[in-house]
């Protein structure tokens, strides 16, 4: 089982905002990393080189997309073909948009280990019952969602719930995960200091076969201005 990270960003202005001192892109990066995703690929059109200088030596790819590739299906196409052709292995990869600078590599980490027991299920961070990012999609569905031609025109939050709502509609289970993170649900432009604290996921009860927090998803919560909405 091997877990890519795809982060996207549909301008270099996106993958460069300020991560209170650091280049969004290269704040995920690491996160992604350090949670235990492998390939780390960037999926952002870069003429100019800006967002490859801003990932120096994080351990992500850049890859190779189109300067006018700005939807999602053609973002998450580049990225994944980028993250197979490192790791042929691949079998899921966590979409993540880089206006969500803020969730913590134990997040990662949590959706990772939850795709273990749940292989062919989208997984959703969620905290205090609000859905975030980034999604754990597996193969099949990111193929899908990558060769979908009405994926929008940029990489919005409301773009990607999109193609999330249409995997549902087709029958593929959805999870929310309950990581404790507040860090999924608001984007780089609130203050890290802003959020409310992290609490992590859930311990394990002695009572449950599957981890306790891992639970269908019902239909998440409203999203407020400083969460998923905003990207």
């Amino acid at each position: 089982m091997t877990v890519a990270a795809v982060i996207l960003a549909p301008s270099p202005a996106d993958a460069l905002a300020d991560a209170e001192g650091t280049p969004a892109v290269r704040r995920i990066a690491a996160a992604a990393w350090a949670g235990g995703a492998t390939p780390v690929v960037v999926a952002c059109p870069d003429p100019g080189g800006a967002v490859a200088a801003a990932l120096g030596t994080a351990g992500a790819v850049l890859a190779d997309v189109p300067a006018d590739a700005t939807s999602t299906a053609a973002l998450l196409g580049g990225g994944l073909r980028a993250a197979t052709d490192l790791v042929a292995a691949t079998s899921a990869a966590l979409v993540w948009p880089a206006r969500h600078a803020w969730a913590d590599a134990e997040t990662a980490t949590t959706l990772i280990e939850a795709h273990g027991l749940m292989p062919h299920a989208v997984l959703r961070p969620a905290c205090a019952g609000v859905a975030g990012w980034p999604a754990l999609l597996p193969l099949a569905a990111l193929l899908r969602v990558a060769a979908s031609t009405a994926a929008g025109t940029g990489i919005t939050a409301a773009d990607l719930e999109a193609a999330l709502d249409e995997l549902a509609a087709d029958g593929l289970p959805i999870r929310l995960v309950d990581t404790g993170d507040p860090g999924v649900t608001h984007a780089v432009t609130v203050r890290r200091a802003a959020l409310p604290p992290f609490h992590g996921p859930p311990p394990p009860r002695d009572d449950v076969t599957a981890p306790p927090d891992v639970e269908p998803s019902a239909p998440p919560r409203s999203r407020g201005a400083d969460s998923v909405a905003e990207n």
